[in-house]
């Protein structure tokens, strides 16, 4: 029996045919993996960006209500921790950077062995002293970093991507003869910087003659319609070539026979806004459907799969408990998520009535997957609002170091005697995730309204998801102040 969980990054799923049918967009090898893998329509978020996703998959419960980014912490109990105390090997192939930035940390060291592929977007991996040329004219942003990488790069086996993807199947043929692994091969593309060769751009029929636009600014749409145009196709681009290296990896599986004894899980942690809702990026806005419905497909050796679909509500936190379950392995009590594969041999219907997610300090989401209910602050400062951690880092820098005299500790989390650090948390001074375009609290039918262009105005419906996802928050032990920011209490 083997497990393998790949993670692409960024991944749009109403571009991929699997969900949308004859998308413009060329991904055939993910097509290929979907006609072996039971699909499901109901896959939302837990916790976004990067970092709180991966904590949701690799320990099973929700990150944002209670902190963001940041590192594993030392009273986690994590898949792979699990997987090895009943003697299954685990190996994390990647090049996925932020693994190994500041608020990171213990991640892949959870992992018996893993490897990383330097190169991606800010990685801190060509040395040069000398500043790099900077483009005289592009749209969008560009950091110093990223300029010296990408002139590391000449042949598209040189990207970080195919090179990741190349070393998964690498370790399978390593390990051919070997049982009980778990393999997580993980993907950066195609997160932006959205880089790929001439060729996969060529596919698309791009026209473009404006700056370079290959990196857009999270924040409203100030560029021309072209221009927009231009950075989808540049997204497809690189989602087609990772496409194309994923194929690679399926050859392997096939070659390898590993079809018949292996659980193969695909995902991804979020997606990206390309223009919709006059909107790029993420973690400024409200968490539409764009970045928030997800695809996941699961092949079951051994399960009737090609064509079916799944239309229950689930999740990422219940993916440590599918591959646990997968192994007979007993699950943790402080998992939140439940397994899949009562879903997929039939034996249950659905695992929940609503999925949460959101990002830390922003607004909290609900869905039953006929609305999507978005909650915004009540208050324009956003407090009370405390980020618990007993690793005080966060997304390239630490927290508490304004205002050192207001962190408190003690045993504030009721699924661990663990004693945390509480932070006053402010976006004042935090560029990366404010709430500067969700200020207000929305409603929407996506059934009728998938896209999300009409809000619904009926106080008496949002009165009833406001209870909803109050209870959802209550089952998942959310901070008392957490109910006091977005008005529940």
């Amino acid at each position: 029996m083997k497990a393998i969980v790949i993670l692409l990054d960024t991944l749009n799923r109403r571009m991929l045919q699997a969900y949308n049918g004859q998308t413009w967009v060329k991904t055939p090898n993910i097509s290929r993996l979907a006609k072996k893998s039971v699909v499901f329509d109901q896959h939302w978020a837990g916790s976004l960006p990067c970092m709180p996703a991966r904590r949701d998959l690799l320990t099973g419960r929700l990150d944002f209500l209670e902190r963001g980014w940041g590192g594993m912490e030392p009273f986690d109990r994590t898949l792979t921790q699990t997987l090895k105390s009943h003697g299954v090997f685990s190996h994390m192939v990647t090049d996925h950077y932020h693994y190994f930035a500041t608020g990171g940390e213990n991640y892949c060291q959870t992992f018996d062995t893993w490897d990383f592929h330097r190169g991606q977007e800010n990685d801190p991996w060509v040395s040069r002293v000398s500043p790099p040329q900077m483009p005289p004219k592009l749209l969008g942003q560009t950091r110093p970093q990223y300029e010296k990488n990408r002139r590391a790069i000449v042949a598209e086996t040189d990207y970080p991507g195919p090179q990741t993807m190349q070393a998964a199947c690498r370790w399978l043929e390593d390990n051919r003869d070997a049982d009980r692994f778990f393999l997580m091969v993980e993907a950066f593309d195609p997160h932006e910087p959205f880089d790929a060769p001439q060729r996969y751009l060529e596919l698309y029929g791009d026209d473009y003659e404006g700056p370079r636009f290959n990196w857009p600014w999270y924040d409203k749409v100030m560029e021309p319609p072209e221009a927009i145009r231009h950075l989808r196709k540049r997204y497809a681009a690189n989602l087609t070539m990772i496409d194309h290296w994923l194929g690679k990896l399926l050859d392997t599986m096939d070659r390898l026979e590993l079809w018949d004894d292996t659980l193969v899980i695909f995902t991804t942690d979020h997606g990206l806004l390309l223009g919709e809702h006059e909107l790029t990026g993420k973690n400024f806005m409200h968490v539409y459907n764009e970045l928030a419905h997800l695809p996941l497909l699961i092949h079951v050796p051994g399960m009737r799969a090609s064509g079916r679909r799944i239309a229950a509500l689930t999740q990422n936190i219940d993916l440590m408990p599918t591959v646990l379950d997968f192994f007979d392995i007993p699950i943790p009590e402080t998992v939140r998520g439940q397994s899949l594969l009562r879903l997929i041999d039939g034996s249950q219907e659905k695992l929940r009535d609503y999925a949460l997610y959101g990002m830390f300090g922003l607004t909290v989401n609900l869905t039953d997957g006929e609305h999507t209910y978005m909650r915004a602050p009540v208050r324009e400062d956003n407090v009370p609002c405390y980020a618990y951690t007993a690793m005080p880092t966060t997304f390239r820098s630490y927290y508490g170091t304004g205002d050192p005299a207001r962190i408190e500790t003690g045993r504030f989390l009721p699924y661990t005697n663990y004693p945390v650090f509480r932070f006053p948390y402010s976006q004042e001074g935090r560029p990366f995730m404010q709430l500067k375009h969700a200020r207000e609290s929305l409603l929407f039918n996506i059934r009728e309204d998938y896209d999300q262009l009409a809000p619904i105005r009926n106080a008496e419906l949002e009165a009833f998801y406001a209870a909803r996802l109050k209870e959802a928050m209550r089952a998942e032990s959310a901070p008392a102040e957490q109910f006091v920011r977005l008005g529940l209490e």
